[in-house]
């Protein structure tokens, strides 16, 4: 078949080029302490979007740094679910949004409660309250690595998905061991980096997840399209390249692939072969280093694409919650 990256054996080996830092523990003891001691303040506001079987809510908390982060939730009315009953927490694409409200309509029908984030500062209207140093012009990985590791905006996005699926959690019509996540690109990066924060994730459904071993992508020349900011920062901030390796480093703690490990659920990933956005190796160096029960469903001949059949696998995978 064609090949786009490695041989499908050294794949299935490989285990990743961005280095995790040597603090990487200890820096999200660090974040994880400061996501608990920010008050999220809830504050469900039932939207004008009226279905007959469910309620459904704009969801404002606080999120680190002061901001304040927006996610819309779904919950079905009383004879259409258990109490408590399963959920599950949905992350979108890079610069997206939380999306429609009726995308969201099959899981509550089954009698899931359903939130969606919206990541600060992309598409929807959670804030991106700022205060870093170097550049906000290009993309969210990079943005905060010139200053102090913990205001790197990602470090932050990762921390509101964990505060989200907590709040999510501690409602009483939730149980707490019956919750997922699941989301495609960004959003897949986003429900790793969730299942490895809140550790009672039962199961993680994802589909070729991006932040993953930057490095890699800078190795093979494909940091352009999602990734063209890492271009961005060695152009404007780095020509000669002198620091790096101190940007791979930083970069490492919001790496998925340093993640995973801590993952206790169950993953289910779909991994396409032939993604020039997402190469193949960095989803397989986020998925070899998955400790936990996990399945893998290979797509040869798709790059960042539509997947035949996979968001039906998904559902039913997530419908054993």
């Amino acid at each position: 078949m064609p090949m786009l990256d490695m041989s499908i054996e050294d794949l299935k080996k490989y285990k990743g080029s961005t280095p995790k830092p040597e603090d990487f523990d200890s820096y999200w003891l660090r974040a994880v302490k400061e996501m608990e001691e920010t008050d999220p303040d809830p504050e469900f506001i039932e939207s004008d979007f009226k279905i007959p079987f469910a309620k459904c809510y704009d969801l404002f908390f606080c999120g680190v740094k002061g901001a304040r982060i927006h996610a819309k939730v779904l919950i079905p009315n009383e004879a259409k679910r258990e109490i408590p009953g399963p959920g599950v927490l949905t992350f979108h694409g890079y610069t997206g949004n939380a999306g429609d409200w009726m995308t969201k309509l099959p899981y509550v029908g089954a009698g899931y409660v359903v939130a969606a984030l919206d990541c600060r500062g992309q598409g929807g209207i959670s804030e991106d309250v700022g205060g870093i140093k170097g550049n906000t012009m290009h993309g969210h990985i990079i943005r905060g690595v010139d200053g102090d590791p913990d205001n790197m905006l990602m470090r932050n996005i990762f921390l509101d998905t964990a505060q989200l699926a907590r709040i999510i959690m501690d409602l009483p019509i939730v149980d707490e061991n019956r919750v997922g996540t699941y989301g495609v690109s960004q959003g897949g990066g986003l429900s790793l980096a969730c299942a490895a924060l809140e550790p009672r994730i039962a199961r993680t459904a994802v589909q070729y997840p991006f932040l993953s071993d930057y490095k890699r992508v800078w190795d093979m020349d494909l940091a352009k399209d999602a990734y063209e900011e890492l271009k961005t920062y060695f152009r404007f901030f780095d020509p000669l390249h002198e620091r790096e390796e101190e940007l791979f480093k930083k970069l490492g703690y919001v790496d998925i692939q340093n993640h995973v490990p801590n993952i206790k659920g169950k993953v289910q990933m779909a991994i396409t072969l032939m993604d020039n956005i997402c190469p193949p190796s960095t989803q397989f160096a986020a998925y070899n280093k998955i400790s936990s029960e996990k399945e893998v469903y290979l797509f040869p001949d798709f790059g960042h694409d539509i997947l035949p059949g996979q968001d039906d696998r998904m559902f039913q995978f997530l419908m054993d919650l």
